[in-house]
């Protein structure tokens, strides 16, 4: 008679989130849970990091909503010369710091604040925007529009965008053109630039 088997419940949750290329490939960081946060999948962070390859090598980039870090810290990873990492749960911010730190990453700073709060700043333009908010919060617009119209986004640069794939009209700038766009599974992620 076989033994019962004792049921854990199954997370679906990454407890540790993998640089996939760069300097950093294959280094494992510990994930801090927090209502909303959804890291992006390997699989889309790889094919980002393809349509990407031509502009990271010393780009400045900006992720506004960082939860993980997985982007920037993977951009810095593949040769991005400045990331600003905009978080604004305390704890989630403090585990990026140590990441930071853990990494030695020279050119990341993490920002304790709301994203549409930090948009009001006074803008430095980046050459790469993450716009990859809470798939609940409607926020994509309303931070494209402040992205655009405050000048965080140089001419020419590159907004990455990702949201639920059933979302079939992400509400962007006239001046953002579209250039890439794919789903995996639930989420849809895509790649505009700045023309205007």
């Amino acid at each position: 008679m076989k033994k019962p088997v004792s049921a854990r419940p199954k997370s679906s949750y990454p407890r540790k989130l993998r640089i996939i290329g760069g300097r950093w490939r294959g280094r494992l960081l510990d994930v801090t849970e927090s209502e909303g946060l959804r890291p992006t999948p390997d699989r889309v962070r790889e094919t980002l990091f393809n349509w990407l390859t031509p502009y990271i090598a010393g780009a400045e980039c900006l992720d506004l909503f960082a939860g993980t870090g997985a982007l920037c810290l993977e951009a810095l990873s593949r040769g991005a010369m400045r990331v600003v990492m905009v978080e604004k749960v305390p704890h989630v911010a403090d585990r990026l710091r140590r990441h930071v730190e853990r990494l030695e990453a020279g050119g990341a700073e993490v920002v304790l604040a709301d994203a549409v709060d930090f948009l009001g700043r006074t803008p430095r333009a980046f050459d790469i925007v993450f716009i990859d908010p809470p798939f609940k919060s409607q926020l994509i617009p309303e931070c494209a529009a402040r992205v655009e119209t405050h000048g965080w986004l140089k001419p020419g640069g590159l907004a990455y965008i990702e949201a639920p794939s059933r979302n079939s009209d992400l509400a962007l700038p006239a001046t953002w053109e579209l250039i890439r766009s794919k789903k995996a599974g639930q989420v849809g992620y895509h790649l505009a630039r700045k023309t205007g």
